[in-house]
């Protein structure tokens, strides 16, 4: 378990660690020369661009955000650092990416921001600007309508998400959402599904029993629908609480179900908007991927390589999705 955490925190870390070096210390030569670099674009998109400093933003703000995870500075993990640095150049390169083209589409279809949309975004473009310090000015060379720029886009796209996904069905039964609380014992040999077997008639614990015998990595499990093969679902589900399943053969293997609580009414609440996020995500998928096939793109590799991520404590920022949701959230939920 501890494994799988770790490498969690190293997925999310890298997933932030786009800041770039301090300005003092990310190119040897002139401040022109650095000015010059900042200004050349890293990605073009049906037409559109983002240049090397439109792109630090996100930089900067991922490797904030991410940095430190769960009390872990992920930066000060001398074994990971590489990774998490391509990571996060990897995250911002890809977030642009899908923007820019979400931007094309909604072009496309004639989707624009109206004049409350745009106020909302330039309020944010303005608290944004000036939390930024001195340093991280000079590193970003952005202007504030630069960050308006970028919440433009940013707003165009969650418009185009909106309008995608607005006619979805929302409505979501229970027994569609039900998680489950219960143990499990997963054997691979059909002796040992004998012997659960028998011991369970015979009136044994089954937890007791799972402890001795379950070749799973868990015994106590949380599941909803589609999460375990076919034929132990059926079964499970149609226990009552304080009762168990008997041997269960599958491709994988024998189950036993034990069922602890068969309605996580909590976490079943939750499953219900996972499953419709689900199903708006398959929609826009359709007309994105199909949209995105057809349009060109161009990455300057030379300029994005040019390009270091690493912390600096002198640039700190990391609101400019805080903000954003603070002053256009509701414009477009």
């Amino acid at each position: 378990m501890k494994k799988k955490t770790t490498k969690r925190i190293v997925a999310a870390v890298c997933a932030a660690a786009l800041s770039g070096c301090p300005a003092a210390g990310c190119s040897k030569g002139d401040p022109l020369h650095v000015q010059q670099i900042l200004a050349k674009p890293v990605l073009k998109v049906d037409g559109e661009s983002y240049s090397l400093s439109e792109a630090k933003v996100y930089l900067v703000n991922y490797q904030n955000l991410y940095g430190n995870v769960a009390g872990v500075d992920l930066w000060q993990q001398e074994s990971q650092e590489g990774m998490l640095e391509e990571y996060i150049k990897n995250l911002t390169i890809a977030q642009l990416n899908k923007i820019l083209s979400m931007d094309s589409l909604a072009k496309s279809r004639g989707i624009a921001l109206e004049e409350e949309e745009i106020a909302g975004v330039q309020k944010a473009a303005k608290a944004y600007y000036e939390s930024l310090n001195d340093t991280e000015l000079a590193y970003l060379e952005v202007k504030e309508t630069d960050i308006q720029k970028l919440y433009e886009d940013y707003a165009l796209a969650q418009k185009l998400y909106k309008s995608l996904t607005v006619g979805i069905n929302s409505e979501v039964s229970d027994d569609e959402a039900r998680i489950m609380d219960a143990m499990q014992i997963v054997v691979s040999e059909p002796k040992k599904a004998r012997e659960i077997k028998k011991a369970l008639a015979a009136g044994g614990d089954f937890q007791t029993l799972a402890g001795s015998y379950n070749e799973a990595d868990e015994v106590k499990i949380q599941f909803g629908r589609g999460e375990l093969p076919q034929e132990v679902e059926k079964a499970a589900f149609a226990l009552d609480n304080g009762t168990a399943t008997s041997s269960i053969k599958t491709e994988k293997g024998y189950y036993f179900i034990y069922c602890v609580n068969k309605f996580n009414e909590e976490l079943t609440d939750a499953n219900k908007v996972k499953i419709v996020q689900k199903r708006e995500k398959a929609a826009f998928g359709d007309v994105y991927d199909a949209y995105n096939r057809t349009i060109s793109k161009k990455m300057y590799q030379d300029n994005w390589d040019s390009l270091q991520a690493k912390r600096s404590e002198e640039m700190p920022t990391d609101s400019f999705f805080a903000v954003y949701q603070e002053y256009c959230g509701e414009l477009f939920s």
